[in-house]
């Protein structure tokens, strides 16, 4: 009769606890309940959408995901229906091992408010961005002949203004034109300034600066309806 041999059942024994153990707690890890989402805003602000419509986006099945098992969560899911808001530039989702759910959202950032026959921001990439029932943002008003899905040149003007505090602190309004050239209006002034195309464009602005500072240190602003930046070379004004 053949010794029988412990040590190798005790660690088929051993191996069959372990497997057992290990196919009951992934197994339960799958169907535990998915945590509150933790919500994470990236960059300057989170001021045109809130945790609370972050959350009513996180919905699978429609259900809120913090009721669903982590199984049959799909984070790629999550994150094409945050990036489907119009305020949200970019998102990630993310789920730890134990359950809890992390999203990290950019909103956009909008440089100039579009005031026609409907109003919404331009975004600082051009895109379309509506307005926020929770905050309002200052920035230049854009009137004129405008269709949404043809921002181009208000979008390259809005752009140079963002990027050049002169502009940004003076001017308050710009309206495009049927033949889509450039007016503005600056702060504390009525006269209007007529850009025309956009061709040439850091000159234009350049001789307005210089035009500006001249006619301030003289005190002759309010002396003008109207300055004519169409000819790069020179600045053209109309007294009232």
């Amino acid at each position: 009769m053949s010794k029988i041999n412990w040590n190798y059942i005790k660690i088929i024994g051993l191996v069959v606890l372990v497997s057992f153990l290990f196919a009951f707690s992934n197994q339960r890890n799958k169907t535990r309940k998915v945590s509150e989402p933790k919500i994470t805003f990236l960059g300057e602000n989170k001021l045109f959408i809130t945790d609370d419509n972050v959350s009513k986006l996180l919905i699978q099945n429609q259900e809120p995901v913090s009721q669903l098992p982590k199984d049959i969560i799909d984070l790629n899911e999550l994150e094409s229906a945050l990036k489907s808001n119009p305020m949200i530039k970019t998102a990630e989702v993310f789920m730890s091992v134990n359950g809890e759910l992390s999203a990290e959202i950019e909103q956009k950032r909008p440089i100039a408010r579009v005031n026609t026959n409907e109003s919404y921001y331009i975004d600082d990439e051009g895109g379309f961005m509506p307005l926020s029932y929770n905050y309002a943002a200052r920035v230049m008003l854009v009137t004129g002949n405008i269709e949404k899905n043809d921002l181009k040149t208000v979008f390259e003007f809005a752009k140079a203004v963002d990027s050049d505090d002169f502009l940004k602190k003076h001017i308050i309004e710009v309206r495009q034109n049927d033949d889509k050239t450039i007016d503005f209006k600056i702060r504390k002034s009525d006269f209007t300034v007529h850009v025309g195309t956009l061709k040439n464009l850091e000159k234009k602005i350049n001789n307005f600066k210089a035009f500006y500072q001249k006619a301030l240190e003289d005190q002759i602003l309010d002396d003008y309806a109207r300055v004519n930046l169409k000819f790069d070379k020179q600045v053209i004004c109309t007294k009232k």
